[in-house]
């Protein structure tokens, strides 16, 4: 048996619904704009805003590719609500510790300056 994984090749009725959905997406947000520079009302701006994108999401429903991207942002949309957050405890000592390192390198990094500056100018070249 063989574990080759099969992919689809999109058909070009595929990539024209795609093609169509991009166009309606940016239709939509152009006539938003639009009627938001005429002083139509905000719910007629909207209004045309969610009808662009609303056909946009149906046109992508209808192809292969639309629709393996929609259920990956489904997935992506459920593996975030499994995501335990830290309390408050918790992210303030996380946050410390950090403040903490961060200071001890510049520390560190500041004396590693002042060393190399006083060997170089003042030993080695005589600078100073």
């Amino acid at each position: 048996m063989s574990n080759q994984s099969v992919q689809t090749v999109s058909t070009s009725n595929d990539k024209i619904k795609v093609a169509l959905a991009v166009v309606a997406a940016i239709a939509g947000v152009v006539g938003f704009f639009y009627l938001k520079g005429q002083g139509k009302p905000a719910l007629m701006c909207a209004g045309a805003l969610v009808a662009g994108l609303l056909f946009a999401v149906l046109l992508l429903w209808t192809s292969a590719s639309g629709r393996d991207f929609l259920n990956f942002a489904k997935e992506a949309v459920r593996e975030t609500k499994k995501v335990v957050w830290p309390t408050r405890k918790e992210a303030t000592q996380i946050t410390g510790i950090v403040f903490a390192f961060v200071f001890v390198m510049a520390l560190f990094l500041w004396g590693t300056d002042q060393v190399l500056q006083y060997v170089l100018y003042d030993l080695i070249l005589g600078w100073k």
